[in-house]
């Protein structure tokens, strides 16, 4: 008997864009379409504009028993294979076989019906899913208890909020006895406590049921801990699977350029999420010692100059420069929410600089991450302006000089420091222009 439960061969998914939905209810509406395909044939060929390949040739097999990651940026088309994968749409060429029944989590709450109770939705979606009712019944009371609902269970799932119609929805995938688990980005809905609890429940039917699970995940950190192996997607095809460390490493610093200090750095076509009302467009970094070429060293100061364009005045409550291996491990998080501070944006260019007093990190390279958001405005309550995972590297280096290592406590991340925000002007600038890092303004 094969050990194995998925086997893909040459998975390839193509797409239609730019193209508007035809009705077929009206005879003009059949002949208007038919006219323009006539006209395609007979003119200039059909442009491959139209079309994106979401998936391209893709092959892996994955054992019975694995836990496997799949990773890539937004649009590297992890979201349509497993869609391939749950049979909810069909492939361009190629097929995948799947040894096992399948249990998928890809949205919050797929398989619900917003006027029914909790209840109803249970044995509905275990039916969707292929269980019998007795297989339901047997595990109806776990589920209840796991999803936390057990106030609520005969509500309408229409009165959840976002975080119990999650905690449901995982809870009938995951305990309906899939051969084969597949999670998307969905547990990022929940909060801390439940995404441990789901890492956990996903960790026990692998391990100890035996059971097959795909995650999909942007936190590299979840990735790190639950996957045995991981395959990277990019522009629709594989370009990485082995072990998790090695395809970890590859994820952050791809589309991440080596930086040197003292230049600006262009990151407004970096992989950005958030509003975008207020978002990072360019950084500058440098150490205090010239000797180093201004290159970061254990236990020096290291300052960024930031350049953040935002659509409206606005108070940012706060602003973090992050560090994280090339593993994704956060090291450093520098944010300004620690020291009780508020920014105040202008509308256009504005120039923050911030200062880590003592770099608490060994010789080697770094990823930086950028992120702004207003977590304490009543009007934007937890409002998320941008994210950069990924914005640049740097290169730690050593220095003779440097004293022996030390820790400092309260501190968010594996490693601490001190750190500061330093006061410069709020006047717009250009990313050209290199900044005077000694200029005053009062900030909120």
């Amino acid at each position: 008997m094969s050990d194995l439960a998925i086997q893909v061969e040459q998975l390839s998914k193509q797409y239609a864009i730019g193209m508007g939905k035809y009705r077929h209810d009206r005879l003009c509406d059949q002949f208007t379409r038919g006219l323009r395909a006539m006209v395609r044939r007979k003119g200039r060929p059909h442009l491959s504009r139209d079309t994106i390949w979401a998936l391209k040739d893709v092959s892996f097999e994955v054992k019975k028993g694995e836990v496997v990651g799949i990773i890539g940026r937004n649009g590297a088309g992890k979201s349509t294979l497993l869609k391939i994968l749950s049979r909810i749409t069909r492939p361009t060429s190629g097929y995948a076989k799947i040894h096992g029944r399948v249990g998928s989590l890809l949205e919050v709450g797929t398989g619900f019906h917003s006027e029914l109770t909790g209840r109803e939705n249970i044995y509905l979606n275990g039916a969707i899913l292929g269980m019998k009712n007795a297989e339901i019944k047997r595990n109806f009371d776990e589920i209840v208890a796991f999803a936390e609902v057990e106030k609520f269970i005969d509500t309408p799932v229409k009165r959840y909020s976002s975080g119990m119609y999650l905690r449901l929805a995982f809870a009938v995938a995951a305990h309906l006895e899939p051969e084969i688990l597949i999670v998307d980005e969905v547990l990022a809905v929940g909060d801390v406590q439940f995404q441990k609890k789901c890492l956990g429940k996903m960790r026990d039917v692998s391990k100890n049921q035996g059971r097959t699970v795909l995650f999909v995940s942007h936190n590299m950190d979840a990735i790190q801990r639950l996957c045995s192996r991981c395959l990277m997607l990019e522009d629709g095809r594989l370009i990485a699977n082995g072990s998790t460390s090695g395809a970890v490493a590859r994820y952050l610093s791809s589309d991440c350029s080596r930086a040197r200090p003292n230049e600006w750095i262009d990151v407004s076509r970096s992989n950005h999420t958030g509003t975008g009302q207020a978002r990072f467009v360019a950084v500058q970094y440098r150490s205090a010692n010239e000797t180093v070429a201004f290159q970061p060293y254990s236990y020096g100061p290291l300052e960024f100059l930031l350049d953040i364009v935002s659509d409206s005045p606005r108070s940012i409550g706060s602003m973090a420069v992050t560090l994280f291996s090339l593993s994704g491990t956060k090291l450093v998080n520098a944010d300004t929410i620690a020291l009780g501070r508020v920014i105040g944006l202008q509308k256009g260019h504005n120039k923050v600089a911030v200062r880590i007093e003592q770099l608490y990190l060994n010789p080697g390279v770094y990823v930086v991450g950028l992120w702004l958001a207003n977590p304490i405005d009543a009007n934007f309550a937890g409002a998320e302006f941008d994210y950069v995972e990924s914005a640049f590297e740097i290169e730690v280096v050593h220095l003779a000089a440097s004293k022996g290592f030390g820790l400092n406590s309260k501190s968010d991340g594996v490693v601490t420091c001190h750190f500061e925000l330093l006061d410069v002007t709020c006047e717009a600038v250009g990313t050209g222009i290199a900044p005077d890092w000694q200029e005053k303004v009062s900030l909120q």
